[in-house]
């Protein structure tokens, strides 16, 4: 069934995808109500929940405690700073040859992985 149109929900996806950044749903509720004053933090994770459930946008779990989104829904890796905590996406070629690797001695299905790659950053790396 499509969802009803909503504006809140409008404006929450425009401004993750004006984002590379990954933000956190209470970056977003900060942003977002600077022009939709009378919405709520819990309006924004319901509507971050039903875009991350409906493929719109993607829901990153990166071991901190708290979601990140990316309006940036094709295939991608992303890279996290264990010193600043930022979060980028990382150019690189394509590992989905990883699902045949991880398959080979598997006897159900793998339909897919999500990879996440740890280090410093290059902000990081250059402070004294």
């Amino acid at each position: 069934m499509a969802q009803k149109y909503s504006r809140q929900r409008e404006l929450i996806k425009d401004f993750l995808c004006t984002r590379k950044d990954h933000p956190t749903a209470d970056v977003v509720y900060m942003n977002v109500r600077q022009q939709f004053p009378n919405i709520s933090l819990g309006t924004v994770y319901r509507n971050l929940t039903l875009l991350s459930g409906t493929g719109e946008i993607q829901r990153l779990r990166l071991g901190d405690g708290v979601d990140h989104f990316d309006a940036d829904t094709s295939p991608h890796n992303h890279f996290v700073c264990t010193q600043c905590g930022c979060v980028q996406d990382l150019e690189m070629e394509s590992i989905g040859h990883i699902v045949e690797t991880a398959g080979a001695h598997f006897n159900g299905r793998i339909d897919g992985h999500v990879t996440y790659f740890y280090g410093i950053c290059g902000k990081c790396r250059e402070m004294p």
